[in-house]
């Protein structure tokens, strides 16, 4: 399994390089809108989603050889998993980010805005149900300690080390569980999307794409913070000492 955490942090740093490059499109385009043909704009529209289509599906990928990696990962940094949600960030951020980002709202667009809204909390509120029965039929605290555990080893790059550590029918039942959630960040975003006009568009994704680089690199920069400020590990303790031998006998 240590191989496939590897791949998968190199994809996602590449991922995220290239998200930092639709992000300097998406800025040029808000600049330049009304020099722009509308045609280049969707294309680039387009590009983005599709690239965000490329990380689900990678990350399926590694939901199918391992569930627990993608609900507890690795390669996220702490101040990512504080955003954590059943694999991913909380579909209802997409609607801070419209807030925050996106100008100029018709009556219609905020009242079709707010009913989505509330539609998105009601299922993120089921699927909140869900776990929890699924938390309370397996013994919560012990089965977190051991998902938390299966997390660190994939860490220190112990293969198959965890093995065991989570029932099969936990795993099976976490897994569409996520499935789920990835479908309700995916259909609540393109939602949006059809919601707004092509400028809002290209700030609601210039939007999305700030927060996620923010998070990263704020997060990166923390945890290497927090490493180097840590203690250094005891040193492992010495043997005791072998016990004096026995005299001659006379």
């Amino acid at each position: 399994m240590a191989a496939e955490v590897s791949q998968f942090e190199a994809f996602l740093q590449r991922w995220m390089d290239r998200q930092k490059e639709h992000l300097e499109e998406l800025l040029a385009v808000q600049k330049h809108f009304h020099e722009m043909q509308e045609d280049v704009i969707r294309h680039l529209i387009n590009r983005v989603l599709t690239h965000y289509g490329q990380y689900f599906e990678e990350k399926s990928k590694i939901a199918q050889q391992d569930i627990i990696l993608v609900y507890s990962p690795p390669w996220f940094t702490t101040m990512e998993k504080g955003f954590y949600w059943l694999g991913g960030f909380k579909p209802g951020m997409a609607f801070d980010v419209v807030a925050t980002s996106v100008p100029d709202f018709t009556e219609t667009q905020k009242e079709r805005l707010n009913h989505l809204k509330q539609v998105t909390k009601v299922k993120e509120r089921g699927l909140n149900d869900d776990l929890a029965k699924l938390h309370e039929s397996t013994g919560a605290p012990p089965l977190m300690e051991k998902i938390r555990s299966h997390g660190r080893l994939c860490i220190n790059r112990s293969p198959n080390a965890a093995d065991g550590l989570v029932p099969s029918s936990y795993k099976e039942k976490l897994e569409k569980m996520v499935q789920s959630a990835d479908a309700l960040r995916t259909n609540t975003a393109l939602k949006i999307v059809h919601i707004l006009t092509l400028p809002q568009i290209v700030a609601f994704l210039a939007g999305v794409a700030q927060f996620h680089i923010k998070v990263r690199s704020n997060g990166l920069e923390k945890d290497a913070h927090d490493k180097a400020a840590a203690p250094p590990a005891a040193p492992p303790a010495a043997p005791p000492a072998a016990p004096p031998a026995a005299p001659p006998a006379a």
